[in-house]
């Protein structure tokens, strides 16, 4: 896919996400809100491929906003890009089942590679960031993965977006 008209994301696990895993909370609810309105902003820029690392929290916010935008724009697309296979084995059964059916309905996968080891999701995050020329994020501005991919996207030169938590 044309890395012009491709968006990617980052964003925080609901560890560290200020409603954690209540995503019926207000604040959670807004934020999807903003996430969404990004998704239709990145659309009417002329981003038409959408990258997600299929991470828990942010990452699933995301995929469910572009699937949402998807059905009212049938020429977006979605692609889950995975960092090993076990990705989802150690998370709780009803984390597992909402990752596979999203990835179901993801229009490809890229899975980084097959096994899990220390680097595995941030070579998942470089190639999210490679592959596109706009990041939309959901930060705390804390230490950590999402801060790391950011700052790769602003040496990469890619159009930001940045939620602020």
């Amino acid at each position: 896919m044309r890395r012009d008209i491709s968006c990617c994301f980052t964003g925080h696990r609901p560890e560290k996400l200020p409603w954690g895993e209540d995503e019926q909370a207000p604040s959670c609810l807004e934020i999807k809100d903003k996430l969404a309105a990004s998704v239709v902003r990145a659309y009417e820029a002329g981003y038409r491929h959408f990258l997600c690392g299929m991470a828990r929290g942010a990452d699933f916010y995301f995929c469910e906003a572009v699937l949402a935008l998807r059905e009212q724009m049938p020429d977006v697309t979605l692609e889950a890009v995975i960092p090993c296979e076990e990705q989802a084995a150690r998370w709780s059964e009803r984390d597992r089942d909402r990752y596979y059916a999203l990835v179901e309905a993801c229009d490809g996968e890229t899975m980084v590679q097959r096994r899990y080891d220390k680097g595995c999701m941030l070579r998942r995050n470089r190639y999210l960031v490679d592959h596109a020329a706009r990041l939309i994020s959901i930060y705390n501005g804390m230490l950590g993965g999402t801060m790391y991919t950011i700052s790769y996207a602003m040496k990469q030169e890619l159009e930001l977006d940045i939620i602020y938590l």
